[in-house]
């Protein structure tokens, strides 16, 4: 029996990477495609870079509600109402871009809707995992590796996808999400089996009662490590929107050509997650010397990218090596935080997580777009210098002898 305990199919694997995956295609996969939106449209760089925001302001509210409501009734139970949600939105975006003349308020209302079944699906996937294999922590940091990879294969593939999708239609990227988002349902559904829990959920006011517990034991490295998720998402969010607008305004790359310039740093992004994921195995010390060199990494490095910004190799070097510090980083955060909770409270911080997160991709387009004609230098120092200072917050609250304090209960 305790042989295969912790055995779980590779099906249930590919099912669950379909969803951040997916997720991740439904927002970055409009990136390339925004100049295009904003000429057919007829929108402002600002009104497109909302597209993209709405969908992430909707999330960051709703998140914490659907973890805790996967702790309370399964994650599965809120994961498939959630992709359904993900569809319709899809749908709504779609089919106003298609019939109607003045379709942008439409297409914001269906980004919502799509934003609200991705607060139920993307961040249940990182408790599920640490449900499916309980205690063992060198799978969970593995397999969580592997998710990771899904999120930023997802957004290696978006700006080509985008860029083919649109070439044939300029608003097939949204009907596509749906299509998508149709592939996952089917696949978590036949293919994800959760283990019974046998204990009896929390009652609501012990469920914040421990809650309460958890980030008063936990809640300086949890806070550390919800910054961290604040800015990485901002920094590659905000990056990705310039390059966008940068390789069609100053070096004439378009549609599917852009997509594959794009996907560049992306794909770095994504083999240096999958790498970082395959090499914590669930080890602390480890997980912070990842944290450490990413950001100092990360910081450096994305100084430079307004300074190479009329020099296109250069641009792609830079960009590059912050998309390898970023996606070795990825890992290490999403272990730290499903590693190293108790599982009654597992969908729940991690949810906040996920938020923050989304703050950090709701953030990002409008942001660039406000500064990067004037002050695009002084935003990526900024950055820079924001990421030396949560390093300074790493070193002096991610002690690896106090993780985890609350993870048994008392």
């Amino acid at each position: 029996m305790d042989k295969n305990k912790n055995h779980v199919s590779i099906w249930c694997i590919v099912s669950l990477t379909s969803i951040p995956l997916i997720m991740t295609l439904g927002n970055s996969m409009l990136i390339p495609v925004l100049p295009i939106l904003e000429d057919k449209v007829g929108i402002t760089s600002f009104q497109s870079s909302m597209i993209i925001t709405s969908y992430s302001v909707a999330a960051i509210f709703l998140i914490p509600v659907a973890g805790y409501l996967s702790d309370r009734f399964g994650r599965k139970v809120v994961i498939l109402p959630s992709l359904i949600l993900a569809l319709i939105g899809g749908l709504i975006a779609g089919f106003a871009s298609w019939k109607m003349d003045d379709p942008y308020t439409m297409i914001i209302i269906g980004r919502i809707i799509q934003g609200i079944g991705a607060a139920g699906a993307m961040p249940i996937v990182l408790p599920l995992v640490g449900d499916l294999y309980q205690d063992d922590d060198e799978k969970i940091s593995s397999t969580l590796g592997i998710i990771e990879t899904s999120n930023t294969f997802g957004k290696v593939l978006s700006p080509i996808l985008g860029s083919v999708f649109a070439a044939i239609l300029w608003f097939l990227p949204f009907f596509s999400i749906s299509a998508l988002s149709l592939i996952s349902i089917a696949l978590i559904f036949f293919f994800v089996k959760v283990p019974k829990d046998k204990d009896e959920p929390l009652k609501f006011k012990q469920f914040i009662r421990n809650t309460k517990e958890v980030f008063k034991d936990e809640g300086r490295w949890l806070y550390t490590v919800f910054l961290n998720g604040v800015l990485v998402m901002l920094i590659l969010f905000s990056m990705l929107f310039f390059l966008s607008e940068n390789l069609e305004k100053v070096h004439d790359i378009k549609g599917i050509k852009k997509g594959f310039v794009l996907a560049i740093p992306l794909l770095l992004l994504c083999i240096s997650s999958y790498i970082s994921g395959r090499k914590i195995k669930g080890d602390l010390s480890r997980i912070k010397k990842i944290i450490v060199v990413s950001l100092i990494a990360m910081s450096i490095s994305i100084v430079f990218v307004g300074y190479t910004s009329k020099k296109l190799i250069l641009l792609l070097i830079v960009t590059s090596i912050v998309g390898i510090a970023i996606g070795a980083l990825l890992p290490a955060l999403d272990t730290i935080i499903t590693d190293n909770i108790r599982k009654e409270l597992r969908g729940t911080v991690s949810s906040f997580y996920s938020s923050a997160r989304f703050i950090g991709v709701a953030a990002g387009p409008p942001i660039m777009s406000l500064v990067m004609k004037n002050y695009l230098n002084i935003s990526y120092i900024t950055a820079g210098i924001l990421g030396l200072i949560l390093l300074l917050f790493v070193f002096k609250f991610i002690k690896v002898d106090e993780i985890g304090k609350s993870k048994e209960p008392a």
